[in-house]
Formats: structure tokens, sequence, C-alpha cells
């Protein structure tokens, strides 16, 4: 059985994200993150939510499974959002400051979602020890959906309830709005330190979350 989630506290607030620089992710001697990028194919729509939460989900377009990591100096404010977690917990960006955090976007059907969980599993139970907080974003499905899925992958962290997109939206200068799965590494401060566009490599992930642990400890 998945672990019960922590409660999250924090104040509504507003969606603000500022755009950043990218910088590619260098000096890991990593291959690039998996080939596919899954994506849903929805109709073009005005709105990204509507576009996000609209999405069919039968068909996938190729990605560049590509990984960008922002330096301190030049990441942007920390990110902002209030959602409702599947066991109905409210979680914010601001409650999730004071210790990294990885955001991983996904869905139960998604190919690729399936191909990184038992990896995301894995660096949980890694990370968690040193304060890393997991946090699932799911685009699409119902909780029963879900959390047959979690139970499958045995995923010990919880999930936010994103279907209506609001999440999505409020990261899409990071995260296009058809790009699942994708993974954001958050800093201490809450601000995004990296990005992973596609099913993410254990080995990148692994780099990207030991940097901001060890950032968090100086």
């Amino acid at each position: 059985m998945p672990a019960q989630p922590r409660p999250h506290r924090g104040a509504p607030l507003r969606s603000a994200v500022v755009p950043a620089r990218r910088r590619v992710l260098a000096g890991l001697g990593l291959a690039a993150a998996a080939p596919l990028l899954a994506a849903c194919s929805g109709n073009e729509d005005d709105d990204l939510a509507a576009q996000a939460g609209n999405a069919d989900g039968k068909n996938y377009i190729a990605g560049d499974g590509s990984v960008a990591e922002y330096a301190p100096d030049k990441r942007s404010e920390p990110v902002e959002f209030e959602a409702t977690l599947f066991d109905g917990e409210t979680i914010t960006g601001e409650s999730l400051r004071g210790a990294p955090a990885l955001l991983n976007f996904w869905y139960a059907a998604c190919a690729p979602c399936r191909v990184e969980a038992p990896h995301l599993v894995a660096l949980h139970d890694q990370f968690e020890p040193k304060g890393v907080q997991f946090v699932g974003v799911n685009v699409r499905d119902t909780a029963t959906t879900a959390q047959a899925f979690e139970r499958r992958f045995e995923i010990p962290y919880p999930s936010i309830e994103d279907v209506r997109g609001e999440v999505l939206l409020a990261m899409t200068d990071y995260v296009p709005p058809q790009a699942v799965p994708s993974t954001l590494v958050l800093d201490a401060q809450g601000r995004v330190a990296a990005r992973v566009l596609g099913a993410a490599e254990e080995s990148t992930l692994k780099a990207l979350l030991t940097s901001v642990v060890d950032e968090s400890e100086q």
C-alpha cells in the first residue's frame, strides 16, 4: 500500500512564473532522457488550461527528451499554485519551500509514465530521507484510476488532481501544455532548478537532485 501523504498547508496563491534562461545540463556524461515524449494531441485552444484538461490521450508525438538546468543566479521566482491532492489535502507552491522538491507530471495510460515510475520510486527512497519532497501532478485521471496506478507501482508519495490543468498552466514557462511526462526539480526556495521533458533517466534525475540537495546544505 502507498504511504499516506503528509498534510500540506499554505495560503492560496496566484500563479506567477517568470521566464528563466535555460542552459543544457552539462558535465553529467549521461545520455539524454528517453526519446519519446508522451503527449496528448488535443485540439488547439486559446485556453491553455482547457488544452491540458481536454487532451484525448490517444496519440503520442515525438519529443526531444531534453534536460535543462538553471544556474542559481538565473532561476526565476518561486513557483506559485494551489491545488488538491487525491486524498483531499491542499498543497501550494509555498508549502513546498524550505527543502528541494520534485514535481512529476503524469497520467495512468501514458506509456512513458509507466516506464519511469519504478525509477521515481527508487529515487524517492534514496532522497526522501535527505528532505526532498516528491509530488505527482496527474493531468487526466479520476482518483480511482490514479490510485490503481499508484498501487500497481507502489508509489509512496502523493499526487495532485489536475484534470483542469491549473497546475500545468502555472508551469507553462517550463512544461508545454501537452508534454507528459515531464519532471521539474525545485530548489529549497521553490524555484525551478531543472527540467526534464519526457521519461526521465534515473541517473539524470539522481544527478539533478544531488545538485539541489548539495545547494541546500551549503
